[in-house]
């Protein structure tokens, strides 16, 4: 049987945090005599409040300690659909009139780290959304890296027990465990986000914006103070960008290996050698192809395609260029790459490096066994044996997410969305990159007038996208519910 008072605890006491989090733009719009403060307030009480309750209507003897592995599945998926609904109070109060579906989404978008919009004027918000929608993104993107790191591996998700016991192996149960991982990333995560924050400062960037994109860089992120996104600061803000996009889309575990005087672990991760390559590739058949076929020049050239391929690839979303002009090659090659994303165990989203390097393992030890058909052929992953199960899980992954993509992609044609835009809808939904092709989602557009269906399936299509899909999927069969 469930332990679902558990869950509902742990649920509750994340909810009053988000809660008391809301103080904050709070303040800042009571600073800077914004027009949400008081949805801000309302927002706080009213979250604070149900956390609360939650709270103490499911406290144990037990507590905490009883979750289990069918226990930390609904926790998982409840935290990302619980979360954004409160997350959404401020949203849908406030000044920018928005409906809850477009709060709901946007909130959604946030701490799934997808970076999809709603809003169409981004420079009429007051300081306190812009700040919110920041920290929704910050939220998100260490919320992932604990999920990454602590539940996946543990719960066999999409292959992920690859990591088990790469750098926090301990003994118990799994959310001890989560706390554990937790504190040890968050100060390395506060710490790069501070460092950006002074970097941006450093080029131009005000206060706020220099914050507020900190706080979405380090997420990967994406969402924006200004309608032209990156396109509206200073060129040296986007070298930075691309920069720390970079260090957020390596694994932190590497991070505190490093500081405990492990540097090799770093330098050896194929993980890291592959994603920096792959970087480095596309960047340069990009900088040629604007250099021979556009006739731009050089520094421009290199600028734009390091910021916004490394935008795509990290599924950050940001943009500083509308890279729909660029010609059919680009376009195809960046929405190829977002199919890609960062390492395991960073903020970045999508299949995620180490699950092709799988697939490119289990394909040629297929076709070595073809040639050599009385060989026996093991895939190796940095050199070891890759067990079944392991792979099994990856094989399971690449089958669901192109099955969901098309699923959603379905769904938003009958809804009427053009193949463009219900194709590459789904893809950045799933993949949670945030823009996706076409005049109305593109790197220039928004998502404001798509249809309210449309918008809920997206919304759903991210969460079941940043989860890895199969710890969503299980909560729908009758074994998981039969313990």
């Amino acid at each position: 049987m469930i332990a679902i008072r558990p869950v509902g605890y742990v649920i509750g006491l994340l909810v009053a945090a988000l809660g008391g989090t809301m103080l904050l733009p709070f303040g800042l719009d009571i600073i800077t005599e914004g027009s949400d403060w008081r949805s801000f307030a309302l927002g706080a009480a009213l979250t604070m409040t149900a956390g609360i309750i939650l709270v103490l209507a499911c406290s144990s003897r037990q507590g905490v300690m009883a979750l289990g592995v069918h226990e930390t599945l609904l926790l998982t998926s409840s935290t990302w659909l619980v979360l954004p609904i409160f997350g959404a109070i401020p949203i849908y109060l406030g000044e920018a009139d928005a409906s809850f579906t477009d709060a709901f989404f946007e909130a959604m978008s946030g701490l799934t780290t997808t970076g999809s919009t709603i809003f169409t004027d981004l420079e009429s918000l007051p300081a306190g959304t812009h700040l919110w929608r920041g920290m929704l993104q910050w939220f998100g993107g260490i919320g992932i890296i604990v999920v990454a790191m602590a539940f996946l591996p543990s719960l066999r998700i999409g292959g992920m027990q690859l990591f088990r016991s790469e750098a926090f192996d301990t003994m118990g149960k799994i959310l001890p465990r989560a706390v554990e991982i937790a504190g040890s990333i968050s100060a390395i995560y506060a710490t790069l986000t501070a460092m950006c924050f002074l970097a941006y400062l450093g080029v131009g960037m005000d206060t706020l914006d220099a914050i507020v994109h900190a706080m979405t860089t380090i997420a990967t992120g994406g969402f924006s103070t200004h309608n032209d996104s990156f396109a509206a600061f200073p060129p040296a803000a986007e070298y930075i960008a691309v920069s720390f996009m970079i260090a957020a889309a390596l694994p932190f575990v590497r991070y505190v290996q490093l500081l405990n005087g492990g540097v090799l672990p770093l330098l050896n991760d194929s993980q890291v050698r592959s994603f920096l390559g792959l970087l480095l590739a596309v960047i340069a058949m990009l900088v040629a192809w604007l250099l021979l076929v556009q006739g731009w020049t050089s520094e421009p050239a290199l600028r734009k395609v390091a910021f916004n391929a490394t935008s795509i690839l990290t599924g950050t979303g940001y943009a500083s260029a509308d890279y729909m002009l660029w010609g059919e090659f680009p376009v195809t090659l960046l929405f190829l790459m977002g199919l890609v994303g960062g390492c395991a165990g960073s903020t970045c989203c999508s299949i995620k490096i180490f699950r092709f390097q799988l697939l490119y393992a289990a394909v040629s030890t297929q076709v070595r066994q073809i040639v050599s058909p009385r060989g026996v052929f093991i895939p190796r992953y940095e050199g070891r044996p890759v067990s079944d199960d392991v792979m099994s899980s990856v094989m399971a992954f690449f089958v669901l997410f192109v099955v969901t993509v098309g699923v959603v992609a379905m769904l938003l044609g009958l809804m009427g969305l053009d193949p463009i835009t219900a194709v590459s809808g789904a893809v950045t939904a799933v993949a949670n990159i945030g823009p996706g092709l076409g005049p109305d989602i593109g790197p220039t557009g928004n998502f404001a007038e798509l249809p309210s269906k449309a918008k809920w399936v997206l919304a759903f299509a991210m969460l079941i996208g940043r989860l890895e899909l199969m710890s969503v999927y299980v909560l729908f069969t009758l074994r998981f519910w039969r313990g």
